[in-house]
């Protein structure tokens, strides 16, 4: 597949998904861009994936509000500005904090995410969330769940 130049306006996303309580806009999948993918994610104070890993990068763009995100062994509040790089294989997680938050995340070539995320809005109920069902589909798309 080749690459070409990519101009996405608001009006070209898709509808927000509902992924365990959270709020998930694909951008650009690999599909757009042959390689990364973009999403929007915001959430309410405590929501966020359990602690997993993958084999693709992945990166955080803080917004707006607060993310606690935990990588590595390390974790620590961000909040707007705040870049967070997290290199394939590496165990994280994230919370969104008091006043919940938003981010962009980038995933390099080969990650699953936008496909993991639009599963989880087909297979698993929005409110409650079934975290057994998520987790399980987390799996199927190549995540490790400790």
């Amino acid at each position: 597949m080749s690459k070409t130049a990519l101009i996405l306006k608001p009006e070209k996303y898709g509808s927000a998904l509902s992924v365990g309580g959270s709020e998930v806009t694909v951008l650009a999948s690999q599909k757009d861009t042959a390689g990364q993918e973009f999403t929007y994610q915001a959430g309410e104070q405590g929501l966020g994936p359990p602690p997993h890993s993958h084999a693709w990068d992945e990166s955080f763009f803080v917004i707006s509000g607060s993310v606690e995100i935990s990588c590595d062994g390390k974790t620590e509040m961000c909040t707007p500005g705040t870049l967070v790089f997290v290199p394939g294989g590496t165990v994280h997680s994230f919370q969104y904090g008091s006043d919940g938050g938003e981010m962009l995340e980038i995933t390099s070539a080969g990650g699953k995410a936008a496909q993991m995320f639009t599963e989880i809005d087909a297979e698993s109920p929005a409110d409650p969330p079934d975290f057994a069902k998520i987790i399980e589909i987390m799996r199927r798309n190549e995540v490790t769940v400790p």
